[in-house]
């Protein structure tokens, strides 16, 4: 069983220590559009040991929701959590991430 921490003990270290990494970026940029995505289509030319890794940092990091469907898990982005949190966080992140051309470059290396 998975643990999603309450919104309550997200804590906004865990948060930009989880979005440090490009891939995890690059997840979270995806499920910025407010939907549900499997596992396998976020992140292209990755092994599943490691998308298993990224996902369980986003998950114990308060950051996104995983649940089980099928033979799948979808996941999306806390962004409601997020807000309550740490508000206007997952805007600037977005938006500082689109604006910046090497983060921008960076992330499209994984977007599939």
């Amino acid at each position: 069983m998975t643990r999603h921490p309450q919104r309550t003990e997200i804590r906004l270290e865990n948060v930009l220590a989880a979005l440090g990494n490009p891939m995890r970026m690059t997840v979270v940029s995806i499920l910025a559009d407010g939907g549900e995505h499997t596992c396998g289509s976020l992140l292209q030319g990755v092994s599943k040991s490691t998308l298993t890794h990224h996902w369980r940092v986003l998950r114990d990091s308060g950051v996104i929701w995983q649940r089980p469907s099928g033979r799948e898990n979808l996941l999306s982005l806390r962004r409601e959590d997020l807000n309550a949190r740490f508000p206007g966080l997952v805007e600037a992140l977005l938006a500082a991430a689109e604006q910046d051309a090497l983060t921008r470059a960076t992330l499209a290396d994984f977007h599939p």
